[in-house]
């Protein structure tokens, strides 16, 4: 089929292009950032004013964002894709979508994440930042070309939106009072080293091919056996600073209820590494997809309910 054969492509095959399910990895996060940060007072004792086209703002900014991510990744990974037996059948490759089609449609999104952030005004750091961060989220496609550690990309882009949202509705202060970070940073540092962990246990099923192919993976660098280990111990590093957050972010309000939802988060990353072994790559994404989307919400709510009603 010829780019100017392809059909414009039904809502569905959109949806599947950019993985629209999986934007519940990152976004509860955000939201809790949100939550954290109208939660916590400025050093004079006030608290950031509550404006309901904020959270519209952050919601569009998830979206479009990782949209344009993952629409550009499936872009610069057409052909490899196209090559590896598991991804063969993804839109691209199998002509569902045509290479136009999603060029429009990653720049139609890069630009809607840039207008979104104009929301914020007139706090100018979301828009002045927005090219800068929209860069490094593109730029995690192409990683796996010349280093292993592009799973960490991964990590620290996903864990961008916390940082992002805190400083979003708190505005300069943020900026100029180093210690009101402090609180945001250390919900990022979860967030990626969760996301590099999960993301080791993804690239698994490629470890042969990303091998054979020249591509850098923590899988096809070290075996699937080490990968997984150093996918355990990034999500030990996880739990770890999870246990830490309540500590620094004293002011945001957690308490015993977060304290409490740690053990069934400790409970489903113990499960997502007994889903999958270096004999058995059958359940990866039941790992990647189910448990990770659990933990995600789970903190979110006990997070938002500590923090605000508790």
């Amino acid at each position: 089929m010829s780019e100017a054969d392809a059909a414009p492509g039904k809502l569905g095959d959109w949806l599947g292009l950019i993985r629209f399910s999986h934007t519940v990895f990152a976004l509860p996060f955000a939201a809790l950032a949100a939550v954290m940060a109208y939660a916590t007072p400025f050093s004079s004792g006030a608290f950031p004013a509550f404006r309901f086209r904020d959270l519209i703002a952050i919601l569009l900014c998830m979206v479009l964002a990782r949209s344009a991510a993952m629409a550009f990744n499936r872009l610069v990974d057409a052909r490899i894709d196209a090559k590896n037996p598991r991804t063969a059948q993804r839109h691209l490759p199998a002509g569902v979508l045509s290479k136009s089609q999603v060029w429009r449609f990653t720049l139609l999104c890069a630009f809607g994440f840039v207008a979104s952030t104009a929301v914020f005004l007139p706090n100018p750091i979301p828009l002045i930042a927005s090219v800068p961060v929209l860069a490094f989220l593109l730029g995690y496609s192409l990683a796996k070309r010349f280093t292993s550690a592009a799973h960490l990309w991964l990590g620290v882009a996903l864990s961008l939106s916390p940082v992002c949202v805190w400083v979003a509705i708190r505005g300069a202060e943020s900026i100029f009072a180093a210690t009101d970070l402090f609180a945001p940073l250390t919900l990022a540092a979860a967030v990626a080293a969760w996301v590099t962990g999960f993301d080791i246990i993804y690239a698994c099923q490629d470890a042969e091919f990303d091998a054979g192919a020249g591509l850098h993976s923590i899988p096809a660098r070290l075996g699937i056996a080490g990968a997984l280990r150093i996918a355990a111990a990034s999500h030990v590093l996880m739990l770890v600073i999870l246990g830490l957050l309540p500590l620094v972010a004293r002011d945001s309000g957690f308490g015993w209820l977060y304290w409490a939802a740690l053990m069934p988060v400790a409970v489903l990353v113990i499960r997502q590494h007994a889903l999958v072994t270096p004999d058995d790559l059958g359940r990866v994404n039941q790992a990647f997809f189910d448990t990770n989307a659990a933990i995600s919400l789970t903190l979110l709510v006990v997070g938002t309910l500590d923090c605000l009603f508790v």
